[in-house]
């Protein structure tokens, strides 16, 4: 009894050491990667989010993958279309500095839900929704649930079908309990994540290189918080609850758009999430050589691409329908 009591300090002792540890790498976190938007409240949570063009313009709203934040779209593209469009990125819901009150609202439906709800509380309709990865499967989830919302889709290597397993880099967030959740986020998942950080990103980007200044640039210095790796993980276990079902009602998609995607995807497989989606009307496009992060690595050629998807659902929308008068 004695050594089982020892052993159980010990034990403690090392659960809170940790805890101060992922305390000091938060504050840390914090410091570097500000909170840069605003704040609007919705049913469930809040969302965070940057603004910037003409409001007059045809909006732009980017929603970003798995364990990310909304600097992956401040890093180079929201400057690229701002000239352009009237562009928002925001922090999809538990993600950055956006909150959301429970683990089911991790759900397709339920992430849309809240981002619908962010939208007509901004009075933005027809949109062109830009989803990157998990981003992608969110948009697509909003144009079925809430077409009035979306004009027309703009996806970067979405996630589009059920996959057969969870991505390897993403393994460790497969956790189905909650309490286990924010043990684990709240001890070990921070630091094991800041000194596994370069073999991460490497994963993550590969074949291509990480910026060196994506922690501060691209926030990834937000993912050393408990709340990112428990949002991470419900939002792993979310989507497996309900992309089956959504995938299932892809026959009643009526959102032009088109994705694209580069070759070598690591984390996601372009021909399996890509050319099922164009008997759904979406084009299919391809980077030669490129991964999983374009949107970090090739800046250029997705803002040209969401450039194109938008210029040709606006000159779609202008032309008459039959029957409609000319002038």
């Amino acid at each position: 009894m004695t050594t089982l009591l020892i052993l159980l300090a010990i034990f403690a002792v090392f659960l809170l050491a940790m805890n101060l540890w992922t305390r000091s790498l938060m504050r840390e976190g914090l410091k570097t990667v500000p909170q840069m938007g605003q704040i609007l409240p919705v049913r469930g949570g809040r969302i965070h989010y940057v603004e910037k063009g003409d409001p007059n313009a045809q909006t732009i709203v980017m929603i970003h993958g798995l364990a990310g934040q909304l600097q992956h779209y401040t890093y180079a593209l929201v400057d690229k279309l701002a000239e352009q469009y009237h562009v928002i990125a925001l922090d999809r819901p538990g993600c950055g500095y956006s909150i959301r009150d429970s683990a089911d609202l991790a759900r397709l439906s339920e992430q849309a839900r809240m981002i619908a709800e962010f939208l007509a509380a901004k009075e933005v309709s027809g949109a062109i929704l830009v989803g990157h990865s998990l981003g992608g499967a969110v948009s697509l989830a909003m144009a079925l649930d809430f077409p009035e919302r979306v004009g027309g889709l703009a996806l970067l290597a979405p996630l589009t079908q059920k996959l057969p397993g969870t991505p390897a880099v993403f393994k460790p967030l497969e956790i189905r309990t909650q309490w286990l959740r924010r043990l684990i986020g709240n001890t070990l998942a921070v630091p094991i994540a800041a000194k596994t950080a370069p073999h991460t990103l490497g994963a993550v980007f590969d074949p291509e290189t990480p910026p060196s200044d994506f922690l501060d640039r691209a926030g990834g210095a937000l993912g050393l918080r408990p709340s990112a790796f428990v949002t991470a993980s419900e939002d792993v276990i979310g989507v497996d609850l309900s992309i089956s079902e959504q995938v299932a009602r892809y026959d009643a998609l009526r959102t032009p758009g088109a994705i694209l995607y580069g070759t070598e995807d690591a984390i996601l497989s372009a021909p399996h999430h890509g050319p099922p989606m164009e008997r759904f009307g979406l084009g299919y496009e391809v980077i030669d050589g490129a991964g999983h992060m374009i949107l970090i690595t090739e800046p250029d050629r997705c803002a040209a691409f969401i450039a194109g998807v938008a210029s040709g659902i606006v000159a779609s929308a202008a032309i008459p329908h039959e029957g409609q008068p000319t002038n």
